[in-house]
């Protein structure tokens, strides 16, 4: 959050890009930071210590399915068959990547009920972002985010890993993905998730997480830790096609 405070901050300082936070949506930003990035990193980074990545991913992919009956609950949109439809085979394609080459399923209890937490943030996440998307950039919001994320995480940080600050090592094998995952995941990640909900909404928007264990899997299989099979062939077409057909119902985003 530092590194991603400290990237962002100069841009907008320097562009004269930096809004200021309107009357009355401060409540907003407060809640859009604390479900991401804060509570949502804890479940999220928790739970990959007990899966793999590409399974992590795999069921981060799952928030799609949330969200167009979330946004149907609470901001009253109307719920598309074809989204459905497009969602539920997307979910079949990643049900297929989970399989091993027996038909077999296995992974940590913990580790899933953490990412399940995480999906769950993720939803309320969207819930929250809609509500302030129209009124500022997505690079100004995800800016304050990173810059309020940061003071909810700094705490915490202190209390349970204060004492192990003095023995870490600033080598460049540490430094280098931090500098990734505050620069382009906290980031360059959230600006373009931000941008793409303002103009084509949420429910659309989302369907693109479904894409996440594909590139996962390509990544496990490019370093060596993953092993491809037919079923995950397979499952990765699947996906694929779910997404063209979800993203066949929506056109661009009507502001109210």
């Amino acid at each position: 959050m530092l590194i991603a405070s400290v990237f962002t901050i100069p841009i907008l300082w320097l562009s004269g890009r930096l809004e200021p936070i309107k009357k009355g949506h401060l409540k907003y930003f407060l809640l859009l930071a604390f479900t991401e990035p804060f509570l949502y990193s804890l479940c999220e980074t928790g739970g990959v210590q007990f899966v793999s990545g590409s399974l992590a991913s795999i069921i981060i992919a799952t928030i799609p399915l949330f969200i167009p009956f979330a946004m149907a609950l609470v901001y009253k949109e109307k719920l598309r068959s074809n989204a459905v439809l497009g969602v539920a085979l997307s979910l079949v394609g990643i049900a297929l990547m989970t399989l091993n080459d027996d038909l077999t399923f296995s992974a940590s209890p913990k580790g899933l009920i953490l990412l399940a937490m995480a999906v769950v943030i993720a939803v309320v996440y969207t819930l929250i972002l809609v509500k302030i998307l129209d009124h500022y950039r997505p690079m100004t919001i995800t800016c304050y985010q990173n810059l309020i994320g940061l003071v909810y995480f700094f705490p915490l940080m202190l209390v349970v890993d204060g004492g192990n600050l003095a023995q870490l090592s600033f080598s460049a094998s540490m430094w280098l993905p931090l500098l990734f995952l505050g620069i382009f995941c906290s980031t360059v990640a959230y600006m373009f998730y931000n941008y793409g909900m303002k103009h084509l909404g949420a429910t659309a928007a989302s369907v693109y997480n479904n894409v996440i264990p594909v590139f996962s899997l390509l990544l496990a299989l490019a370093i060596g830790q993953e092993n491809l099979s037919i079923l995950k062939v397979l499952g990765m077409c699947v996906v694929l096609v779910g997404l063209t057909v979800a993203q066949k119902t929506f056109g661009t985003r009507h502001n109210k």
